[in-house]
């Protein structure tokens, strides 16, 4: 039976090319056929990553059969997975983020979660001292660059910054330029609908009762997002009733300042800010000086 490797919804860099990189590893080092998966599709950034190495993009999945063998990586988190996810028979967990509950298996099973920034990170230690081609190089390079910011969000630690100039060393690739590359291919959201954005890099969350669907959108281009500010916060209201939160929370994340902006559209998100951010949201925005990183700054702050 084919392994099928698979990150979360709304498919980052990170939960593009870690499937991916697992999935060679399990074929080829380790003699067990795996075929990497995604639930949805890719972010621009992704998209990038899989043509700037000339990678297939793998098959988007919606759901995942009664024991199917699969392995998840970059999440443990239910709620960003095949709705079936129990019935399957889960083999292995590689992650990055806290640990949620709620996952169910058929028996014991691997899980590797580690405090540093990318799974990928995680999947290069996990891999040890092997050969690998420069596509699977280049690929952790992209994610451990993607999850980190360049090493500007508060979740890098110094071995992500260890591993990602190591295999930029051996590519011969230098990392400032290589990132602007990803950040501008990131930045580039003209082509999708205010739906699209709202759902392109988000996750679920609850807090205190109030459902949220918490959005990041990561550029060095803010102004192109902001300037859509009016219709993307009535896009808000459309996309909270379909997929069945309460509100949806928007952060434009500037990559070059180091700070988010809110977008504020009633009163609901005025005091996630106030209670949250300690801020004052005088209109329909306000701005988060630091905050860069729903994992560590983000999420673990909300209030309502």
């Amino acid at each position: 039976m084919t392994i099928q490797v698979f990150g979360h919804k709304s498919p980052d860099t990170d939960s593009t090319g870690s499937p991916i990189i697992w999935a060679w590893y399990l074929s080829e080092i380790k003699g067990t056929p795996a075929e990497a998966k995604l639930l949805g599709e890719p972010n621009t950034e992704a998209a990038w990553l899989l043509e700037r190495w000339d990678l297939t993009k793998p098959e988007i999945i919606g759901d995942v059969a009664d024991d199917a063998a699969v392995v998840i990586v970059d999440t443990n988190n239910p709620a960003e997975l095949p709705a079936n996810i129990n019935g399957a028979d889960v083999q292995a967990i590689i992650d990055h983020h806290k640990l949620v509950g709620g996952l169910e298996t058929k028996g014991p099973i691997d899980i590797t979660i580690r405090p540093v920034a990318c799974t990928a990170t995680i999947m290069h230690d996990l891999m040890g001292d092997i050969e690998m081609p420069d596509w699977i190089k280049g690929t952790m390079l992209t994610c451990i660059l993607s999850d980190t910011l360049e090493f500007r969000s508060p979740t890098t630690t110094d071995h992500d910054q260890a591993v990602a100039e190591k295999l930029a060393a051996d590519l011969g690739i230098d990392i400032p330029s290589y990132a602007a590359e990803m950040f501008a291919a990131k930045s580039d959201v003209s082509s999708f609908s205010d739906a699209e954005l709202l759902r392109m890099d988000s996750k679920e969350y609850e807090v205190d009762g109030t459902k949220f669907r918490v959005s990041v959108l990561e550029t060095t281009s803010p102004a192109i997002v902001l300037d859509r500010k009016a219709s993307l916060m009535e896009s808000m209201t459309t996309v909270a009733s379909e997929d069945g939160v309460d509100q949806v929370l928007l952060f434009v994340v500037d990559i070059l300042n180091e700070e988010s902006t809110l977008l504020v559209p009633n009163d609901l998100v005025k005091t996630v800010a106030a209670k949250s951010f300690d801020a004052t949201a005088e209109g329909d925005s306000v701005v988060l000086p630091g905050v860069v990183s729903r994992k560590k700054q983000i999420i673990p702050n909300l209030k309502v």
